[in-house]
Formats: C-alpha cells, structure tokens, sequence
C-alpha cells in the first residue's frame, strides 16, 4: 500500500511539472507576439510608467505696514493672513511642490512695513497652512534685519514647516534637494546684489553685507556673472545633482521693477542656466509680471522660463504708488505651474504643461481686507468681489495678463520633449 502511495505521487507531481512547463512555453510564444511586459531572466517586469509631479511657484509676498494692520487681531494681540489666501488655497495645496518669494523677514520684535520689512511671526505659520512647501528667501529685502534677522528668518520659516532656500545656517549647503513623489527635486535660488561694480562691497538693497553674512546668503552681482557668479551657480546646480536631485528648480530675484519686459541680464542668465542643467526658472522683483517662454538648453532639453511672476500679495497698486506709470500691473500676479512626466528609470521628463494661473489682489472694506483673486471667466460670482464693488477692476486686470501671456499659457502650453521651441516664443512681454 505504502509503495502505491508513492508511486500515485510521483505521476501527479510529473503532471504539475508538465503543466507548468508547458504554461512558460506559452507565456513565452505570447511575448513574441506582442505582450508589451519586458522579462529578464526568466521573470517578467511591468513597464515603468512615467511619474506624474505638479510644481508651483508663485513671486513675491510682501508684508506691508497696511498688511500687517489687516492681520492685527487687537483684543489678542495676534495676527492671521489666511484669509488672504482664500481663493487661492486649493491650487496651492494641489502641487505636489509649492513654492513662494518671502520678500520680508522675521527679525523679531515690533512688526514693520516697507523699507524695512519685518513681519509677524504668526506669516510663516500662515503661509505653510494654506499649502506651501519651500519658502524661497533670497530677495533685495533678505537683510532689513541685519545678520540676526536673516538667521532668526531662517529658524521661524522652519519651525512653521517650510523648507527654506536662498540664505542658511552656518555648514548647510546653498542648495536644497527635496524628495517629492519618489523624486528628489533640487532648488537653486539666487537674488542680485546692489552692488555696482566688479569688485565692489557686498551690499543688499544698498546696505552693506558683512563678510560672515555673505557667507550665507546666495547673491550674484551682475557685473561678475561672467568672472565668478556663474560658477557659483553652477557649483549649486552640480552639487544638488552630486546629492541626488534628479529636476532642478531655479528660482532668480532679478530685473527693474516696474519693467514688464526681461532685461538682457535675464534673457542672458536664463539661457546660460538652462544650459547648467535648470529644468525649469521661476523669477520676481520686478513687481510686474513679464512674459513666459520655452528655451532649448545646450544640451536640446526644453526649460520653461517665468521671467517674473509679479506680486502675489501686498499693498502696491494703483491708489498707492502715483509716481509709477505702470503702478496698477502692481495689483496683478499669478501661480506658474509645471505640470510634469518623469521617468525615473531613464531620469528623462517626457513632456510639461506649463500653465500661468493670473490673480489680482482685493482691497476692501472700513478694517481693510486683502484678498488674492484667481482671475477667470467667473468673476460675477466671486463673493468678495460683489462685496466689494471690484469686479470690473478685476476684470480688467484678466484683460491684461491675456495679454501678456496669450491664451496659450492660460489655456496651458504643453511641451514635449525635444520639439522645436524657438517659434512662438513669448519672452519679450
């Protein structure tokens, strides 16, 4: 009985290999036929599918004497500026990266407005819940708090949540690499100096730098791009390769304000920086939004460029700056998007939408109230606006960012890898 046993189990055994094997030979006929799974060693893999990522930048967020009164709670003594940020919190949130300018510092003490911008600490924590992920510090308003206020800026954004870039602490890189999706990005960021000579003392916004400031913060002077600066910047870009990132993200504070045209030193310094290895330029000072375009790096990769995103909130506008002729484009901003494919095995980004979402900032009411507007087809309908009265003012600011930019970026420009990008180029605003 035992020996049958045996034998009753050494047939079945023999069937199961059969079958098996005959099911590899099919499987394997099926591939040559056009199964679309790749196999190695007798194991089949599933085809890497791109990674999808969506990075926004918006410019520059100034706190303004009238800005921090808005904020001002005067039976606690504390300040709130989510509201600000109402209509627009739900993109912000929607990146998988959120970057924003903090052209203010956090010094300490009694908050204060322009020129020296000094802003309650209640911003930073502010800024990180409605969505924000970077906070970029490198601006000509970096120093209004002297060297301590710079390094206190840098702690405050922290402990709020942010990751910051642009100035550090003592032993950081100037860089940062940022894991996002299974994706570490690379951010770069650089603000000019006012300084205007080669060789001249480091100064910010006209205030000179000591040599330990200079130390860690990321500034380039215009006059040495080609000596020194350039190298600097592309030391970053190379040693946030060197530490994993696989984008690189720039992010310039550049231009003339109230220009809404990009100098030669931007066209120059965006086209250099692509060829470094940027995979994409975000930029502001200037205060006005400048025009969008697809430049094709040295190397034939397309790098989208926001020459300047303008303000995303403060308290420059029309009614408050009558000595600038261009004053009302103050008012407008916008949220530049980059929505990108990414394969990870080939480190190649297949394809980018590069889409400019326009906003206008409202001023209203007896305690003043500031709100960011996303412009759109649908202003007759935005509460704060029939609140207000200023739906036609807003309306007439979407009329000038189509302008500037076209439908085609409102609308969402799509680019695929290696196409021709020199037509329909929109860097001159």
């Amino acid at each position: 009985m035992k020996r049958e046993t045996n034998i009753y189990y050494s047939k079945k055994t023999l069937f199961i290999a059969m079958l098996l094997i005959a099911a590899m030979l099919f499987s394997a006929c099926g591939s040559k036929d056009g199964d679309s799974s790749k196999k190695s060693g007798g194991l089949f893999k599933k085809e890497e599918s791109p990674i999808n990522l969506k990075i926004l930048c918006v410019g520059d967020i100034i706190a303004h004497g009238t800005n921090i009164q808005s904020a001002h709670d005067e039976a606690s003594g504390t300040y709130d500026f989510t509201d600000n940020y109402d209509y627009v919190k739900s993109y912000i949130e929607e990146a998988d990266l959120a970057l924003c300018n903090m052209e203010t510092t956090f010094g300490g003490g009694k908050p204060a407005g322009y020129p020296a911008f000094n802003a309650p600490d209640e911003l930073a924590a502010n800024i990180a819940s409605v969505g924000f992920d970077v906070a970029i510090t490198s601006n000509n308003h970096m120093m209004d708090t002297g060297f301590n206020g710079m390094q206190r800026t840098i702690s405050v954004l922290r402990d709020a949540g942010l990751t910051t870039v642009g100035s550090r602490l003592a032993g950081e890189e100037r860089y940062i690499v940022k894991e996002v999706n299974g994706v570490k990005i690379g951010v770069v960021s650089y603000t000019y100096e006012t300084s205007n000579a080669a060789g001249a003392q480091v100064s910010i916004n006209g205030n000179p730098v000591s040599a330990e400031g200079q130390e860690l913060i990321n500034t380039f002077n215009y006059h040495e791009l080609e000596t020194s600066d350039y190298d600097k910047i592309k030391q970053d870009i190379d040693g946030a390769k060197e530490d994993g990132a696989e984008i690189i993200v720039c992010y310039f504070h550049w231009g003339e304000e109230y220009m809404r045209e990009p100098t030669s030193y931007q066209l120059d310094m965006a086209q250099k920086v692509s060829d470094m290895g940027a995979d994409m330029i975000f930029a502001s000072h200037p205060h006005l939004l400048q025009g969008a375009d697809v430049i094709t790096s040295a190397d034939g990769r397309s790098v989208p460029v926001f020459y300047s995103m303008g303000n995303f909130i403060s308290n420059q506008r029309e009614e408050t700056l009558p000595s600038i002729s261009n004053r009302k484009y103050t008012e407008q901003g916008m949220m530049a998007v980059v929505d990108l494919e990414y394969m990870k095995g080939t480190g190649e980004i297949l394809s980018e939408k590069m889409t400019v979402i326009p906003t206008w900032v409202d001023k209203y009411g007896s305690k003043v109230k500031y709100s960011i507007i996303p412009l759109n087809d649908d202003l007759n309908n935005n509460e704060t606006l029939r609140a207000s009265g200023h739906t036609q003012r807003a309306a007439s600011a979407f009329e000038d960012v189509k302008k500037i930019f076209g439908e085609e970026y409102l609308e969402g420009k799509t680019i695929l890898m290696g196409e021709n990008v020199d037509e329909g180029s929109n860097k001159a605003a």
